[in-house]
Parts: structure tokens; sequence; C-alpha cells
């Protein structure tokens, strides 16, 4: 059983920069791929970026691609989000979610096994 807190969201200028954090409890978290989700009011949850569990490979959504940056410290059991350049179409509740398959890349909500309780972020223009 994993456990993930999200934390770091909050309200930031068109333009601007955020770093989220994912706190997992447990242990081996080199055994989990980490991935990141948004959901805006209305929508359904939308593929952000993961990142596999050495840390070795990532990959993202064309929406944030090279804006997003995902990375991760095993020794801390946190995965990151560094998200620049933001704009109003990036709000939404950010979520993180872990998968027991370390070397794989998963973009779907429904193929992780855990799930943050989601941090909000919130552009204004």
């Amino acid at each position: 059983q994993v456990q993930l807190v999200e934390s770091g969201g909050g309200l930031v200028q068109a333009g601007g920069s955020l770093k989220l954090s994912c706190a997992a409890s447990g242990r081996a978290f080199s055994y989990y791929g980490m991935g990141w989700f948004r959901q805006a009011p209305g929508k359904e949850h939308e593929f952000v970026g993961a990142i596999t569990g050495s840390g070795g490979i990532t990959y993202y959504a064309d929406s944030v691609k090279g804006r997003f940056t995902i990375s991760r410290d095993n020794a801390k059991n946190t995965a990151y989000l560094q998200m620049n350049s933001l704009s109003p179409e990036d709000t939404a509740v950010y979520y993180c979610a872990a998968d027991r398959n370390a070397d794989r890349i998963y973009i779907k909500w429904r193929e992780y096994d855990y799930w943050g309780q989601g941090t909000q972020v919130t552009v204004s223009s």
C-alpha cells in the first residue's frame, strides 16, 4: 500500500512557475512508476506526464512538453512536477499517481494503482 500526498499548489500569475511535490509513504518508492494528471472543472482527468521508477525515462503530454518537468528523489520518496510558463489553461486540480510497474510509462488514469488527493493550481491572466 502506498499513500500519496501532493503539495505546492496555489495561485500564480500567467507566465509564472510552480513546483508540485508528491510525497509517498512506505518503502521501495523506486519500485513505482509515477504519473501526474490534472482535472479541470467539468472535464476528465488529463495525463500530464510520467516517470519510471529509476527516473531514467520521462514522457509528457504535448500540451505541457517543454514547459513542465517531472523528476523524483527516491531517497526522499518524493516526485516533483516543475511547471513553468503557466497559462490560465493550466488551471486544474493536479494529482500524482503510482503504479507498481516501475519500468513502464502509463498515460491513463485507471492504469495506476494509487492516487493522491490532489492540489489546486490556479493561474490568473
